[in-house]
């Protein structure tokens, strides 16, 4: 089970990546701080549905934590689209 699937991986205020349900076709993500956790179940196939704090609606892809270490920001996040963790800077 991915993180992007299970509730308890997701926080509010974390920065997330989620696709709408009019954009689940062509897949393209909308990025945002989670203001509420819609879904109910601890698990979901498709991803957990969140609320941004910008009132957008859709199923979380990946999740990035931002963490500032000596004046940097570092980005690191699980991206469920690419399988794999990345990390950019």
């Amino acid at each position: 089970m991915q993180p992007n699937q299970q509730r308890s991986q997701i926080k509010l205020g974390d920065h997330v990546k989620i696709v709408l349900k009019q954009h689940q076709r062509n897949g393209k993500l909308t990025e945002g701080i989670v203001k509420s956790i819609l879904t109910n179940s601890s698990t979901h196939p498709y991803g957990i549905k969140v609320r941004l704090t910008n009132g957008k609606v859709g199923r979380v892809q990946s999740i990035i934590n931002w963490k500032q270490e000596k004046g940097e920001f570092q980005k690191n996040g699980w991206d469920s689209t690419r399988g794999v963790n990345e990390v950019t800077f």
